[in-house]
């Protein structure tokens, strides 16, 4: 009882830090979103003056006749006691090797769950990413530094890489996470920004070309798109864990209770049978 009264203890504590970072991890993933929707509505305003612009990042290659060659990225958490939020992840990564058993697959691991779990298959694995996600809090440079990797190895002509695809779980709430593959890259098509009929377009003076400003913004989209990501798999990590620890201290006080009722009915039969032993010593005598 005494064991599981400090588990209890244990689990109570991480419920209570991980509902005090998910508050924060939320409000993080808010503040990013109208960061990318100025980003787009830019791109979309460049998109509209250079029709004809494009970019390996935004067209993909022109490769026929060669083997498809696709990088998955995967995000996974560092540590555990955070119920299925890694296993989904796992089994989602599985299942799209499984998809893709024609194509050769490479993986990319962001986090050590992934990590260990991947180094022992037969996958080859292009690189990996520890400590990115373990202290709860994403700097946006090394989100870049991931980005910028997955860029260089997209664009190398030696690899040859067709497609770069991004595996994370998506935060609905601390409830429910949902595992979501995206493709990064290439973009594909740019929409070109709507003007609706309580809005007028807005006429931006770049200093340089669109084509220009289009070069430099592709990028810088990639690298948002990762550090959304990351966002997003911090706060599934946050609230997967407060759920699961939840749930395990609920579960040690039903285990305590049992081990009480078991403990008083051992200490009744004792008690009832020196009782018994008692009345039956003076009887004989």
């Amino acid at each position: 009882m005494r064991a599981v009264k400090n588990m209890r203890q244990i689990t109570k504590a991480m419920k209570m830090v991980a509902a005090a970072r998910l508050r924060r991890a939320q409000e993080r993933v808010v503040a990013a979103r109208p960061y990318t929707r100025k980003m787009m509505q830019i791109l979309g305003d460049a998109a509209r003056r250079a029709p004809d612009y494009k970019d390996p990042l935004l067209t993909g290659h022109d490769r026929e006749g060669a083997d498809e060659r696709v990088i998955l990225a995967l995000v996974t958490a560092d540590k555990g006691l955070c119920g299925g939020f890694n296993t989904n992840l796992i089994k989602a990564a599985q299942e799209f090797l499984k998809n893709n058993a024609g194509v050769e697959v490479e993986l990319v691991l962001i986090g050590r769950k992934g990590y260990d779990f991947f180094r022992r298959r037969p996958v080859k694995i292009r690189r990996e990413h520890i400590g990115v996600t373990g202290t709860g809090k994403i700097k946006a440079s090394d989100a870049g530094l991931i980005a910028r990797g997955l860029i260089a190895d997209f664009k190398s002509e030696d690899d040859r890489i067709d497609r770069v695809y991004l595996l994370y779980n998506e935060f609905k709430s601390a409830l429910s996470q949902r595992p979501i593959v995206e493709q990064l890259l290439p973009v594909g098509h740019i929409e070109v920004a709507e003007v609706t009929q309580a809005e007028t377009l807005v006429d931006y003076i770049y200093e340089q070309p669109a084509e220009v400003i289009f070069g430099e913004l592709l990028p810088k989209l990639v690298e948002n798109q990762v550090y959304h990501a990351l966002l997003e798999s911090v706060a599934s990590e946050l609230g997967s864990r407060m759920t699961a620890m939840d749930s395990a201290s609920k579960n040690a006080s039903e285990v305590i209770d049992k081990l009480t009722l078991v403990m008083n009915r051992v200490r009744q039969a004792k008690i009832t049978r020196e009782i018994i032993e008692v009345v039956s010593g003076a009887e004989a005598l």
